[in-house]
């Protein structure tokens, strides 16, 4: 049953992979795989068939929290886009030379990564780049490198990630010290690519054309749903921080204030002559095949997860390497790399379960293995387009192929992951295990 699970799940995936030689929609792919490894996984009778309907349900629950944070994220973003509110942003970015807009789109990246969560990050900075630049090409470029930073900026922060939260709220790490002992070997991730890719960018982007199709929205009215809009993605860490309840229902709230919002300035210019949006309107337009595509991957690793394939996986790797370093950085690094494949989530839970908290443990709280874990998880899905849910949202968003990352950015994220570990190697054993007073401090 275990090798019939993992060679259709090898076999879906080089579909998703080939989506545009094979002329199958990846959706299409995705949908059918989770829904056959799951038929497979209930026939093999493996557990009752009791069982396996409330691991369906659970996993289908945590699936939804993603998929209604994706939905409600991609909402807010665009409606701020159909108002017209990233002009505020873009008329103030003038540059149109190729190497310094890399830098300054990386660099925000990053830092916003970190305050908000590298999938909501990204979505919001594909839609900069749609008022940024012209050629579609240049253009994946440019989202490629957003992916890479994004992930990097959010491996640092407590809420950046959806690992590190994981880690956050388990008690694995606390929020100065997963912020020292990661910050500078993910800031190494992200400028590392952006170095090399510099050095093939050459002469000025094309800016697109302005569309003076619609509505002209006033200048007022777009300032105050960019800054509406960008409260509300704001309010989603705040929000799970003090209820502790779910990310989604944090962003659900967020547009259902947008959402109202723009419901009565419409009304009003209604009268007026003028139709402007609403979230009704900028629901017609969102993205649905990309939020499935979300929901057939995370609802076929879930059965890999429920399998205890990759329980197995995590327990081999630990016989292998042994829980003392160097041994346990070679684990971390391997699950950085497999998160690009598999969702990083089931494969952190699987660590954190595999070494639990309290007494006796293997690794306490604050160990080098949790930092290094969140720094690896976090980036090392970069590796792939699918391999995190800011490529996944980006790849939906720009229809960027997987064959063509591969090829233009795959070697860039392996490079800025495999030296900001090294870097964070380097730092554990030379600087924070030797000089006691910053030791004492994280």
């Amino acid at each position: 049953m275990v090798v019939t699970l993992v060679t259709i799940f090898i076999l879906g995936y080089a579909c998703i992979a080939l989506e545009h030689p094979l002329k199958i929609n990846k959706t299409a792919t995705a949908l059918l795989l989770g829904g056959l490894l799951w038929a497979i996984f209930a026939l093999s009778h493996a557990i009752p068939t009791e069982a396996i309907s409330d691991h369906l349900i659970e996993n289908l629950g945590e699936t939804a929290e993603i998929v209604f944070f994706l939905l409600g994220a991609m909402t807010i973003v665009t409606l701020i886009e159909d108002y017209q509110g990233f002009r505020v942003i873009t008329d103030r970015i003038t540059t149109t030379d190729k190497k310094k807009l890399l830098w300054t789109l990386s660099i925000l990246t990053f830092f916003l990564s970190a305050l908000l969560d590298n999938m909501t990050t990204a979505i919001v900075m594909v839609a900069l780049l749609r008022k940024l630049i012209a050629d579609q090409k240049e253009r994946w470029l440019y989202a490629g490198m957003v992916i890479l930073a994004a992930n990097a900026g959010g491996a640092w922060s407590p809420i950046g990630d959806v690992t590190t939260i994981m880690l956050w709220i388990g008690g694995q790490v606390t929020t100065v010290n997963i912020i020292v002992k990661t910050l500078i070997a993910s800031l190494v991730c992200m400028v590392v690519p952006v170095i090399i890719l510099g050095f093939s960018l050459k002469g000025e982007i094309v800016r697109p054309k302005e569309d003076t199709a619609g509505v002209e929205v006033p200048a007022h009215l777009r300032k105050l749903v960019l800054i509406m809009g960008v409260c509300a993605l704001i309010f989603v860490p705040i929000f799970k921080t003090i209820t502790h309840l779910p990310p989604y229902l944090g962003m659900l709230m967020g547009l259902a204030v947008l959402w109202v919002t723009t419901e009565i300035i419409s009304r009003k210019y209604e009268k007026e002559g003028h139709k402007l949006p609403t979230a009704v309107s900028t629901l017609e337009h969102v993205d649905t095949p990309t939020i499935l595509f979300f929901l057939g991957i995370l609802m076929s690793v879930s059965c890999l997860k429920v399998a205890g394939i990759l329980g197995s996986l995590a327990g081999g790797l630990n016989e292998t390497f042994g829980t003392t370093a160097p041994g346990f950085f070679f684990i971390d690094l391997i699950i950085g790399v497999l998160s690009s494949v598999v969702d990083n989530v089931p494969l952190v839970a699987a660590a954190m379960g595999m070494y639990p908290l309290g007494d006796g443990a293997i690794f306490d709280v604050n160990h080098p293995f949790w930092e290094f874990l969140a720094y690896c998880a976090g980036t090392g899905g970069s590796l792939l387009i699918i391999g995190s849910a800011a490529g996944v949202a980006v790849m939906g968003m720009e229809k960027i192929d997987f064959i063509w990352y591969l090829k233009k950015i795959t070697l860039l994220a392996f490079s800025g992951y495999i030296v900001g570990a090294l870097v964070f190697i380097l730092m554990d054993v030379t600087l924070f295990e030797q000089v006691a007073w910053l030791r004492d401090l994280v």
